[in-house]
């Protein structure tokens, strides 16, 4: 399903991508660079593709935002260890008393990379002028919509000074006040004229053709060099505001190669060649590069389980399409079931797929957040779970009406036989044999699941079509806010697989409806969207959470752990897997 978000949400937004952060730099480049720079302290990181831009509105590439993560920096930033919101460009901020607005307000004396002054006007002008200017299309206009549709008016207060007002609370909107912050000086006539083809010249700014020293920016870096294929060099900031306890100017690391490496395979080569200074670790590499740690000279971090999901579902869509059920009724009203539900999930051996499938590296879920979400409840705070339990499953079949005949099959109230088929794309080995163990642990309580490995593009069309029973996918994640899955909880969100409501030119369809549990949902996103207190917000999403666990509309799995190898040369890492191995980039150091 994280492929279906993807295809269908073409922009991520500029917020969602920051999550991400420098965390997925990968690692590597040629040892001649580090031997050209040997007395110039150097960090060597990869990214698989070139960047699209160096625009940052107009990204719609997560390469690209490998560089924004170095050169640009907003109002606001997003703690990697705990996820929590910290200060940014604006060192303090003020909540309204209706919750209707937010009054930031900046550091004193800040700089562009171009050592112009960064100003109130240009927080005015990045909103007013390039996110909400319906002309420049940018996915971050979306993340600042609130739920009535509306947007944001952003109002100069004075020198220091700007305001964020909304039609209603929006408690996003001070997550989402991260974006980039754009030069006036230097952008604002692109974004008033016109070129010959009738578009704002500002579409066609600081594409990846532009001479990287016409390039403005506040972050800890600003691009030195790009070799398209090749690399881009980063240099420090001399302007950047932040320092350290002992007041000096920050970054302390002089000089960022980025090799771009499209290869996983290239990357471990280079990786343990020691040419690189990271590695994103898959669990069939961890065992090698762990027995190398000591004499590879780098440690193998464990941030955790992955952010994101490895999930069953069950179609739960009782609609019809010119007098056709999507669904088999009988199947319908199996997966309709929760009891049912239930005993599927008592009925999936987790650990088993941990231990065999993931190698031990990687982790049970038992939430539809992650446990790095500053929002995240689990069996501890009440949520439910459900072990791999057998006796219980056959418990709950037997409640629902369930029974079984004399070659152990079973059978629902009016004797027909519970088999369905069970929907997993053919491009991934593990999700396959993830998809193949729920098969075999089926058949112990009578249920016969039919596998049906496709490939992934008629997987997304079974999948848009309705023609499925039981699906084994998955969903990204990333981004500690909640709302960020609003999508896919909300009843009407175009990533509602479990009961997708159907798209309105699609005629013919009659009797989609949503759940009582459904529209309970809906309704505690509409609170926790408009709730800025933080601990009111947590236990809306504590409620949630219960909801999901006790309707399990998604059945939760195992995901791999997020582990990266970095060089023991780098020094102040605090690894997470929400932030990686680089999200203070600004505080490392390296040792050589």
């Amino acid at each position: 399903m994280i492929e279906q978000l993807l295809r269908r949400w073409k922009s991520l937004t500029a917020i969602a991508l920051a999550t991400l952060l420098v965390g997925l730099l990968g690692s590597c480049s040629p040892r001649s660079l580090r031997t050209e720079a040997a007395r110039v302290p150097d960090l060597i990181v990869a990214t698989p593709s070139d960047p699209s831009t160096f625009n940052p509105p107009l990204n719609d590439s997560l390469f690209s935002t490998y560089v924004f993560a170095l050169t640009n920096i907003g109002l606001v930033e997003t703690n990697g260890l705990t996820g929590e919101i910290e200060p940014g460009l604006a060192e303090s901020w003020e909540v309204s008393e209706d919750s209707k607005s937010i009054t930031f307000k900046l550091r004193p004396n800040l700089k562009w990379s171009d050592g112009e002054p960064l100003t109130v006007d240009d927080v005015v002008f990045t909103f007013n002028d390039v996110y909400l200017n319906e002309a420049i299309p940018t996915g971050t206009r979306n993340v600042l919509e609130t739920g009535d549709g509306s947007y944001p008016t952003v109002t100069k207060v004075d020198a220091r000074r700007v305001k964020f007002t909304v039609t209603q609370p929006y408690a996003p909107l001070l997550r989402n006040s991260g974006v980039a912050l754009l030069p006036q000086h230097i952008l604002e006539a692109a974004v008033k004229d016109k070129g010959e083809d009738g578009n704002l010249k500002f579409l066609s700014t600081w594409g990846t053709d532009t001479d990287p020293a016409e390039l403005v920016v506040n972050g800890p870096y600003q691009v030195a060099s790009y070799e398209p294929s090749q690399r881009l060099i980063f240099r420090p900031n001399p302007y950047y505001w932040k320092k350290d306890e002992a007041g000096e100017t920050l970054p302390r690391i002089q000089r960022i190669i980025m090799q771009i490496v499209e290869s996983d395979v290239n990357q471990m080569i280079r990786f343990r060649s020691g040419e690189l200074d990271t590695l994103e670790v898959k669990p069939e590499a961890f065992p090698l590069l762990k027995q190398e740690e000591a004499r590879g000279k780098f440690t193998v971090y464990n941030g955790g389980p992955q952010a994101g999901s490895r999930l069953m579902t069950f179609n739960l869509n009782k609609a019809s399409q010119d007098g056709e059920p999507f669904v088999d009724p009988a199947k319908s009203r199996w997966f309709n079931n929760q009891q049912f539900r239930q005993a599927v999930a008592h009925a999936i051996n987790r650990q088993q797929m941990q231990d065999n499938l993931f190698r031990g590296i990687g982790a049970i879920q038992d939430s539809p957040l992650g446990v790095q979400s500053p929002y995240y409840a689990g069996p501890e705070d009440g949520v439910p779970s459900y072990d791999y339990d057998l006796d219980q499953a056959k418990a709950l079949l037997k409640q629902a009406g369930f029974t079984y005949n004399s070659k152990h099959e079973l059978l629902d109230d009016q004797g027909k036989r519970v088999e369905f088929s069970l929907l997993v794309k053919s491009e991934e080995k593990v999700r396959v044999d993830m998809a193949a163990q729920i098969a075999q642990d089926l058949a112990k309580v009578g249920m016969k699941a039919n596998l049906e490995v496709i490939s992934f593009n008629t997987v997304l069309q079974k999948l848009d079509r309705q023609e499925w029973d039981a699906y084994v996918g998955g969903f990204g994640g990333g981004n500690p806010e909640p709302h960020s899955g609003f999508n896919i909880w909300s009843s009407n969100g175009f990533l509602h697989q479990f009961n997708q409501q159907p798209p309105p030119d699609v005629e013919g369809v009659i009797g989609w409806a949503a759940s009582d549990w459904e529209l309970q949902i809906d309704d505690l996103f509409a609170q926790g969207v408009s709730e800025l207190d933080e601990a009111k917000r947590k236990e809306i999403y504590a409620e949630f959470q219960k909801i999901a666990m006790e309707q399990l509309p998604f059945i939760y799995l195992v995901k791999p752990l997020q582990l990266e190898a970095v060089r023991n040369r780098v020094d102040g890492v605090q690894y997470s897997a929400l932030g990686g191995a680089l999200w203070n980039l600004d505080e490392l150091t390296v040792i050589d």
